[in-house]
């Protein structure tokens, strides 16, 4: 039957066949060449309309061509009705019965000087396939005789397919009994009785051509008997003793046996005197012997053997290897030769039986005669001396009965002066160090010499680097710039003389300087590769960067095709939002019309991993200890440092995921403890450098049973909250962690140290008081988690006490030591543990300031406390008054509270240094002085003894201190100096501070300069108090008329200051400095300010040993008052405000051992220098 659609194509057998000739230029006349033509046989399919057999060639002139068929001129029918055309010799066939045009075709391509041809192209017009329509009778055997049902299956379009099958397409069953020879036919060693049936039909299918045919259904019929008789076997292919198989050298052989008898024969095989080829197999139940490539060695004589209980048969094959014609060495090659000359031509083939060997010119056959001077020894064509005339194409014909090979040989006889072909004044272009060919593509008979030379220099041009080509063209090697100009090429013969121009330019190389290098780039990011190149600048128009991926031109964002993510610009190249497709070989390529360089870099794409599949529970160990098993994902180029398994139940938070167990990346297995009475479900992800992978599907829900708890309760706290109670919590189970209902926590507790028995109690929440406990004693405490289904675990025991109260006793044995005037060491003795009736906090120390011993009369009551955590028998106190006397008193505290004060101690603070001078003038200035004006100490912390002058002579250029001397002023309550003995017109720096017993205290600095002889009257200026203990030098210069103009105006503003600061003392010792009853409005004032400006600042942490805030009042300490500093800093923003211990105790706040909060408060304060002291001197209570 033939299936729908049909095919319009024309099998070629073989390829388009190419002639290689004389390489004589086009524009030489020459002999036809026949260049491609079709070789057989071309098989057209019955549905076909047009065939084409092509048929090519070249010469000068143009060939014609013709064609023949079946040796004959093949006359091209009803042209009007386009059944054949031709055009440039291939042969188009078009009918609607291409049946008509069956045959063997011949080309002839000729020109006047001769005619080539092709080899014989067979034409089969394949017809549609069919079986003879025929009826036979049913075939009547004995059951155990053989049976051959004949197939004969119609010829068709190879390859051809065959089958045994009933009508309703089931195959017939085949076995060492039935089977299919290689004719198709169907043979039956013995017949059976179930062998009987009506509808035995052989298929043929084509499947080229999609057709199959089927033939009338056959019937068998078997006749039961008793007992088959038993039968020798015997051959029922091939007949007779021996056959002859012939077989081409490389084809695959078949030898077939199929035998008959009963029982059912087997068949074996031998080679005789040899072994059988390794190549060897058998098929159709071994009797069918199959060699494949076949080999000269392979012929012999093989033996098939039929055999069965009853006897045996053999049958003898004779294998006979032949092959076709074929070139011993190689087809005869055209030849140019000069007149006179004797022209051999060698046709040597092979092949078996021995080919018969044909000779032509221009197609017809050629005959040797006397009177000629051609002349044929057995595969050899002699001319003797040839001729002009004897130019033509000659054909040499080798055949046997399996085939035939065809050689066109042109031989071209002539003289001719030399042709030069290239083109004259050619130009080149090569880079340094490269390659170049100038051609100079000469033709002539004989063959001409050639000579090349440069720049008008006769010599012939020769060296390692100068390589003449066959076709007379020039090739130079690693060229050098010295190698540009202008070259020329001379050709002769015997006949004549000719020569062309060629001009060469040497120029610069394309070189990478810095190329793509190798990167790993983030998935979802924009990867940057260079590609930088230096070229010769005369080739800038025609340079060029192109980027390849694998070979594959990159579309760039401008570009048709472009995926809008490559951007590339002087030679950079921009992939943005880089995915694994962009993963690959990158290559660079830059390049001018000369030449090109190029650099590789390879892109590795790092992403996330896959997803893990195929997850799920390898292996129950129990029914809450499993397996979970996954098959890995990718890593996308970054190993995998982790799995995670993350789970979901269903009871208690369904659809939220939480993660169960960590892998290492090398592992694809986890085991999994679970909790009891939960409905599982299980997924996993990757994760690599670059992230976590997407996780993997869930697993299919697993439930485990219900258990007694695998855990007890963990971070176990026991706290007193009230003196007589203990308070005892505890981190609860989660839910998931119950392992069954009913959960509840049985809490057993007893005393520590003591003979006690354990108490419990269950409760289900997670807390418990124990009331009426003695104050501070310790407990141990166990608690124990228990469900419906059992208890847990037996539980640690922790420890812990009951609740504290305040401490009931003080200090004893205080002692103060002074090391300086604001620094003390007080030491005690601690009270007994048992009296502290808590955890130990730590200790406040408490200073009252009484009165400054300046003015003894007047009472401060500044109060100022310091918290020490810990366990500890000393402290250190900082931050005191100078010259003041205080009272100090000592407490412990614990959480609850402070204990009561340690018995007073009174001690006296030595004298300090005094503060900085408040104000400093330099003015009246003359040629060798200066006066000095200054006010004060505002805070002298001890009795003012005097000033300590220092002068320094500055050098203007370079600022540096030429001279220093230094002058102490005896005398307290002097305010003013006139330095002398400076030198005319010079710069000094005054530093000015006052002294105490205790010593002097920071400086105040001034700059003035002495007047020179052509200045003006000195202006004084004005110093402002410094910021450091060091003081800033001011730069600035009363030099030049601007200056002195300013400095003018600076003293009237520093005499109308002294005239109000005057005025402001009111009869005070010191000009300046307020009397005391003013200086405390002053500080009360400034606390004022404080507390308005800062009325609420939190509580800053402090070093356990330094504290010196001070309150004006125990009742209602000062809020925002400042904290005081080595540094001086007097600002209010750099204040720091404190809690004092009373409101601390009052709000019921609580110590812990790591540290106190601290109440300090103080009035206005200025900064206090520490001075070296004489001695420590103790103070006892």
């Amino acid at each position: 039957m033939r299936l729908s659609g049909t095919l319009q194509f024309v099998l070629l057998l073989a390829s388009i066949t190419r002639a290689t000739g004389l390489s004589i230029p086009l524009e030489v006349e020459q002999l036809p060449t026949i260049v491609t033509h079709t070789s057989g046989p071309i098989i057209a399919l019955p549905f076909d309309h047009t065939v084409k057999i092509k048929c090519e060639a070249r010469g000068n002139p143009p060939p014609e061509y013709r064609w023949t068929k079946d040796d004959e001129d093949f006359v091209i029918p009803h042209v009007s009705t386009q059944n054949a055309n031709i055009t440039f010799g291939t042969l188009v066939l078009h009918s609607k019965n291409l049946a008509q045009h069956q045959g063997k075709y011949r080309c002839y391509a000729s020109n006047k000087l001769g005619t080539a041809m092709t080899k014989e192209i067979e034409l089969i017009v394949s017809r549609i396939p069919k079986f003879p329509k025929e009826k036979s009778p049913p075939i009547v055997v004995n059951e155990g005789e053989p049976i051959t049902l004949h197939c004969n299956p119609p010829e068709g379009v190879a390859p051809r397919q065959l089958y045994w099958m009933s009508i309703g397409l089931q195959h017939i069953e085949q076995d060492e009994r039935v089977s299919m020879g290689i004719d198709g036919n169907l043979y039956f060693s013995n017949a059976l009785q179930n062998d009987s049936r009506q509808d035995y039909c052989c298929y043929a299918a084509f499947p080229r051509i999609r057709t199959i045919v089927q033939k009338t259904a056959m019937a068998v019929v078997v006749e039961s008997s008793e007992a088959p008789p038993v039968r020798k076997p015997s051959l029922l292919l091939p007949s007779g003793v021996q056959t002859e198989k012939v077989v081409l050298n490389g084809e695959t052989l078949r030898l077939e046996c199929i035998p008959e008898g009963y029982p059912t024969p087997s068949v074996s095989w031998i080679k005789m005197g040899d072994e059988l080829p390794s190549r060897t197999k058998f098929d159709n139940y071994g009797k069918l012997l199959i060699i494949s490539a076949v080999q000269k060695k392979d012929e012999g004589k093989y033996i098939c053997t039929a055999k069965n209980s009853v006897g045996k048969s053999d049958h003898y094959i004779d294998v006979i290897v032949e092959e076709p014609p074929m070139w011993l060495t190689a087809p005869p090659q055209s030849q140019l030769t000069v007149i006179g000359t004797d022209v051999h031509i060698k046709c040597s083939v092979g092949g078996k039986p021995l080919p018969q060997i044909t000779w032509m010119r221009n197609g017809e056959l050629l005959t040797d005669y006397p009177k000629d001077n051609r002349e044929v020894l057995d595969d050899i064509l002699v001319i003797h001396k040839a001729r002009p005339e004897d130019s033509a194409v000659y054909q040499c014909d080798a055949s046997n009965r399996h085939g035939s090979l065809l050689a066109n040989i042109n031989i071209m006889v002539m003289n001719m002066a030399p042709l030069i072909l290239t083109r004259d004044e050619q130009e080149y272009a090569v880079v340094q160090g490269g390659e170049i060919i100038m051609n100079c593509s000469v033709f002539g008979s004989p063959a001409p010499n050639i000579d090349w030379t440069k720049d008008d220099i006769p010599e012939t041009i020769d060296g390692e680097r100068f390589v003449y080509l066959q076709d007379g063209s020039l090739q130079i090697k690693n060229a050098e710039k010295d190698d540009s100009g202008k070259y020329v090429c001379e050709s002769s013969n015997t006949e004549g003389w000719s020569a062309i121009t060629a001009v060469l330019d040497v120029k610069d190389p394309t070189r990478i300087v810095n190329p793509p290098q190798d990167a790993q780039i983030i998935s979802g990011t924009t990867a940057q590769l260079t590609c930088l190149a230096e070229y010769d600048k005369s080739l800038r128009e025609s340079f060029q960067v192109v980027w390849m991926k694998d070979e594959q031109k990159i579309p760039l964002l401008f570009e048709k095709d472009s995926r809008f993510r490559y951007f590339a610009d002087n030679g950079i190249l921009l992939i943005m939002n880089v995915n694994l497709e962009d993963q690959g070989i990158y290559t660079c390529i830059a390049s001018t019309s000369v030449d090109e360089d190029n650099a590789t870099a390879v892109i590795t794409i790092l992403d996330v991993p896959d997803v893990p599949t195929k997850v799920g529970i390898s292996e129950l160990n129990s029914w809450r200890n499993i397996t979970l098993s996954w098959t890995p994902g990718s890593d996308h180029n970054s190993s995998v440092i982790e799995f995670v398994v993350e789970y979901e139940e269903s009871q208690w938070e369904p659809g939220r995921w939480k993660e169960l167990k960590k892998v290492p990346g090398n592992q694809a297995t986890a085991e999994l403890a679970l909790y009891g009475h939960l409905n599982y479900q299980f997924r996993v992800y990757a994760v690599n450098a670059v992230g976590p992978g997407p996780p993997s599907a869930p697993t299919e829900r697993y439930k485990t049973p219900p258990a007694a708890p695998d855990k007890n309760p963990e971070n176990i706290k026991i706290q007193g909250h009230l003196p007589h109670q203990m308070d005892i919590s505890w981190e609860p189970l989660l839910p998931t962690e119950q392992n069954g209902p009913g959960l509840e926590y049985k809490v057993s507790y007893r005393r520590l140290g003591v003979e006690d028995v354990w108490k419990g109690q269950l409760v289900k929440r997670h807390s418990f008081v124990i009331r009426n406990t003695s104050t501070f004693v310790p407990y141990e405490v166990k608690i124990q988690s228990r469900n419906s289904h059992g208890w847990g675990p037996e539980p640690k025991v922790v420890s812990g006490y009951s609740g504290e109260d305040v401490p009931t006793a003080a200090p004893r044995d205080i002692a103060v030591e002074v090391f300086n005037a604001t620094t003390l060491k007080v030491s005690w003795t601690p009270p007994p543990a048992a009296t502290v009736r808590g955890h130990l906090g730590g200790y406040d120390v408490h200073c009252l300031r009484k009165y400054s011993l300046l003015n003894p009369n007047k009472t401060l009551d500044e109060r100022n406390s310091m918290s020490f955590p810990g366990k500890r028998n000393h402290a250190i106190v900082t931050g005191l008054k100078p010259f003041s006397e205080y009272r100090l008193t000592v407490n412990v505290f614990n959480k609850k509270g402070n204990g009561p004060n340690s018995d007073l101690v009174t001690f006296k603070t030595p004298e300090g240094v005094p503060e900085q001078v408040p104000i400093l003038t330099a003015s009246n200035a003359k040629k060798d002085s200066v006066l000095l004006v200054w006010g004060p100490p505002l805070q002298t912390n001890g009795i003012l003894t005097g000033y300590l002058l220092q002068y320094q002579l500055i050098n203007e250029s370079t600022l540096e201190v030429v001279n220093s001397q230094e002058i102490n002023i005896t005398v307290a309550d002097i305010t003013q100096w006139q330095l002398q003995g400076l030198q005319e017109g010079s710069l000094y720096h005054l530093h000015l501070s006052g002294c105490t017993r205790a010593g002097c205290g920071p400086t105040t600095t001034q700059e003035s300069s002495t007047i020179g002889q052509a200045h003006l009257s000195p202006t004084p200026a004005v110093a402002l108090v410094q910021s450091s203990v060091e003081g800033q030098q001011s730069n600035f210069s009363n030099q030049g008329w601007f200056i002195g103009t300013m400095c003018a105006v600076a003293l009237l503003t520093l005499i109308a200051l002294i005239a109000c600061f005057v005025r402001r003392n009111k009869g005070g010792k010191y000009a300046g400095t307020p009397p005391p009853q003013r200086q405390d409005m002053f500080f009360m004032e400034k606390v004022k300010e404080k507390e308005d400006l800062n009325p609420d600042v939190e509580s800053q942490g402090m070093n356990d040993d330094t504290f010196c805030e001070y309150s004006d009042s125990e009742e209602k300490p000062l809020k925002g008052s400042s904290l005081c500093s080595l540094h001086g800093d007097h600002t209010v923003g750099d204040s720091v405000s404190r809690d004092s211990l009373v409101d601390y105790t009052e709000g019921g706040g609580e110590f812990d051992e790591d540290g106190s909060f601290i109440g300090e408060y103080s009035g206005h304060k200025h900064r206090d220098s520490l001075s070296e002291p004489n001695g420590p001197s103790v103070v006892s209570a």
